[in-house]
């Protein structure tokens, strides 16, 4: 694997077809723990293991969802690939190229390319100034705009573009005037400012209204169509994933378990947490189904005592003796759908009492 260092990889536009825009190979993160007591550690220092081995790739024009419930270690991941948090192992690399920029004018290289969304807009607005401000700021820093002059119309250009018409309306009112959709979107403008090549939008809709979700969702997936963006969406709503992400993946305890296109995850879940995610979606076919048991009990695990195995073993309902050991590996299934599951790991004759779930 290459090292990392700060070197740039050059600017430009990501031609449709090409390899990833970003790239994530075995990302870890742990947070220290302070205090004594009994846990996982690192040098004798206890540690929360927030992210483990985590692999991904997001390509120019495609949606991928990063799926999972409060505490599976999801933000943790945009943040370490915004560079807001330092890796403890693993690489990123952007356009091919592995980087680390932390800070200076390496970072500010980086957030040109790379911008992420946060989840709730109003604490991520300056309360005390207004839209011109959070949109020109950008303009200036990453060199969009050469004269001033120029700025009102590059600002009324990007109020148009995630719907905010007409401009004149929105550019000069404070966060506290608009509603929560609108300065979401004052938040996706203010991104697109420096013209990245990715997007990462953590959970960029769970602060808002239900009836104004969707307008959201829809701009965010037109965006990337139309800027050829490699966006990551984040979320705990696995249903809104099938309608918006090319790629789904699953999260779990801070492991990803699960993936593939979106349609096959969320269609034909192979890992018994998916399938747990999926049941407990509010679904009208599941109610006109009659279903009632999801399988499944318990609470998400302690990250500083991670479970031996199997993360997911002590609130599967199909656990075996080998889940509690041993950690599965990736087993590949159709079309690009992986699992790490030790019920698609081995023949079902292999495993005594159990058949693979089909």
């Amino acid at each position: 694997m290459p090292t990392e260092s700060s070197t740039e990889p050059s600017l430009g536009t990501t031609e449709p077809g090409a390899g990833p825009a970003l790239e994530a190979r075995g990302l870890t993160k742990h947070f220290p723990v302070r205090g004594r007591g009994r846990g996982s550690s690192a040098g004798g220092r206890q540690v929360v293991r927030a992210v483990e081995d985590v692999s991904l790739s997001l390509y120019p024009g495609q949606v991928t969802a990063l799926v999972g419930e409060s505490g599976s270690g999801k933000s943790t991941v945009a943040r370490l690939l915004s560079q807001l948090y330092t890796h403890t192992s693993g690489t990123i690399l952007l356009k091919g190229t592995p980087v680390k920029a932390r800070w200076g004018r390496a970072f500010r290289r980086y957030t040109k390319q790379v911008q992420i969304i946060f989840q709730d807009p109003f604490s991520s607005l300056n309360p005390t100034r207004t839209v011109r401000h959070h949109l020109s700021r950008p303009l200036l820093i990453h060199g969009q705009v050469s004269r001033r002059s120029e700025m009102d119309d590059a600002i009324a250009d990007l109020l148009r573009e995630v719907n905010l018409t007409p401009p004149e309306e929105f550019i000069d009112k404070f966060p506290h005037e608009l509603s929560g959709g609108q300065r979401q979107r004052i938040s996706v403008a203010r991104a697109l400012a420096a013209r990245p090549l990715v997007l990462l939008a953590d959970e960029p809709v769970s602060m808002l209204d239900v009836s104004i979700r969707l307008g959201v969702l829809n701009l965010l997936r037109r965006l990337a169509t139309a800027r050829n963006l490699a966006l990551l969406y984040i979320t705990h709503d696995i249903a809104s994933a099938r309608y918006f992400a090319t790629t789904t993946l699953v999260m779990y305890a801070g492991q990803l378990i699960e993936g593939g296109p979106s349609e096959a995850v969320t269609q034909t879940p192979a890992h018994p947490y998916t399938q747990l995610l999926i049941a407990s979606a509010p679904d009208p076919e599941h109610l006109e189904e009659g279903r009632t048991d999801i399988g499944g009990t318990g609470e998400p695990p302690s990250l500083i005592n991670p479970p031996s195995g199997c993360r997911f073993h002590p609130r599967c309902p199909h656990a075996m003796d080998i889940c509690v050991t041993t950690d599965p590996s990736t087993t590949d299934l159709e079309g690009g759908h992986w699992v790490r599951c030790w019920l698609h790991n081995k023949p079902a004759d292999q495993i005594p009492g159990q058949a693979a779930a089909g």
